[in-house]
């Protein structure tokens, strides 16, 4: 018996199929990746699934008339730098911290889609956004940036020296050059083979340091070489697959705090040993850690996945020191948190919280 033809479906090109298929809902999706192996992997693609995930996660639209926002925010003397959808705005703080002015003192726009994450350097700021671009702001000024940096989202960005590092769900983590004359030009690309969830560049303008999702059988943090983007070397050795890491934050150049969806924090020292942290501290109510923040002297912060909770720790004890909850009974992650010694703010999904440590 003769060979069926081939269908006339797959002469199209693979830009047209996927336009076809997004007219297509969760259900309808589930049903055509059950005709054949070449249409399951067509319907798996992520760009297909953005759409239907973003009416279900807190990803900055509105749902039942309640904005619904994944913010990242940074501090600066007297401002406040909290993104919000595609934007990022300017808040002045109010007299000692009590709180923010009501309207922004200024927007930075930019991006096409929800900013993920973005740094604030030298009066610079350098945001990654979910259209895969990179934007660069000088906040005194009209002076903007913007340049496509990934196929995916850009989940993290840092910027240090003139230097901008960046990594994406697409498996990726580059160096950027902000040199005159080269600026959005890619210097290195990093082959991660696994989507990056976090990213710092060390003090020392040396290394950065990238958090991944653990997926696969490498360490999800890992360090690489500014200059050469070769790999330096891997930490830890016992990280369970799913245990990806959501925040890091170098206190000096040899000592480095991560969390992530494991629920611990994890103290490095890179002086003493890669193979395994010197400290680690276990959220005691079992939930992923979104961020974390610390003093550089004894004090840290973190943000848990369920209901707005904020711990305080203090390096020389084992267990948590005060635990605020801020998201009840509505529940949110805490995306971001800063603090400084009288004050502390966290980010969630449909509200920025103001802790005051100097009230009684």
């Amino acid at each position: 018996r003769a060979a069926s033809p081939p269908s006339p479906l797959w002469a199209l090109p693979e830009e047209l199929l996927l336009l076809i298929c997004s007219y297509l809902d969760a259900q309808a999706l589930g049903r055509l990746a059950q005709v054949c192996r070449r249409l399951r992997f067509l319907s798996s693609r992520d760009v297909l699934w953005r759409r239907i995930a973003r009416g279900c996660l807190n990803s900055g639209f509105t749902q039942l008339g309640t904005d619904f926002l994944m913010p990242w925010m940074e501090l600066d003397g007297e401002y406040l730098y909290l993104s919000q959808a595609e934007n990022i705005q300017a808040y002045h703080l109010c007299a000692e911290g009590t709180g923010l002015q009501r309207h922004p003192q200024a927007i930075f726009s930019g991006h096409q889609e929800d900013v993920c994450r973005f740094v604030l350097v030298n009066s610079h700021i350098v945001s990654g956004g979910g259209d895969g671009s990179i934007v660069l702001h000088k906040i005194h000024g009209s002076y903007s940036v913007k340049f496509s940096a990934h196929e995916q989202e850009v989940n993290c960005v840092d910027f240090q020296g003139g230097l901008i590092v960046s990594g994406s769900r697409d498996r990726t983590a580059k160096v950027w050059s902000l040199s005159a004359g080269r600026v959005g030009q890619c210097l290195h690309t990093v082959q991660t083979e696994d989507r990056v969830w976090s990213i710092a560049i060390s003090p020392l303008l040396s290394s950065f340091v990238t958090g991944t999702a653990c997926c696969g059988h490498t360490s999800p943090l890992r360090i690489w070489d500014l200059e050469s983007g070769q790999l330096l070397t891997c930490l830890g050795t016992d990280f369970h697959r799913g245990a990806g890491v959501l925040d890091v934050f170098y206190e000096t150049p040899s000592l480095l705090l991560s969390c992530g969806y494991d629920t611990y924090i994890r103290y490095w020292d890179i002086r003493t040993s890669t193979r395994k942290c010197v400290q680690e501290w276990e959220e005691p109510h079992d939930s992923a850690l979104y961020c974390i923040r610390s003093d550089k002297n004894h004090m840290i912060a973190s943000g848990s996945s369920y209901y707005g909770v904020v711990r305080l720790w203090d390096k020389r004890q084992t267990r948590c020191l005060q635990s605020f909850h801020l998201s009840s009974p509505t529940s949110s992650p805490v995306y971001c948190l800063r603090f400084s010694t009288t004050h502390l703010y966290a980010a969630l999904a449909s509200a920025l919280h103001v802790l005051d440590f100097t009230a009684s």
